[in-house]
């Protein structure tokens, strides 16, 4: 999204540089859109809990790929 919302590129330009087709990355568009305009409706407190959540989500992901990687590496351990 970043080469048509910073770049200035044309959806269709970028769609085809990513290789994917160009309805595919409109609606990618228009979900940015909704979501910033939402999150532009929110008040101070709530914008503070969305971050909170969002970095508790980041933190979780990283565990979650911790625990996969250890996982794979002590199962891949021949006793």
């Amino acid at each position: 999204m970043k080469l048509v919302t910073d770049k200035g590129y044309f959806v269709a330009e970028a769609a085809r540089n990513l290789g994917i087709h160009v309805n595919l990355l409109r609606t990618w568009k228009r979900k940015l859109a909704a979501a910033v305009a939402e999150e532009q409706d929110l008040t101070e407190e709530e914008r503070m809990e969305l971050a909170r959540l969002r970095a508790e989500n980041k933190r979780l992901r990283m565990e979650r790929d911790i625990l996969k990687k250890a996982t794979a590496f002590f199962a891949s351990e021949k006793p």
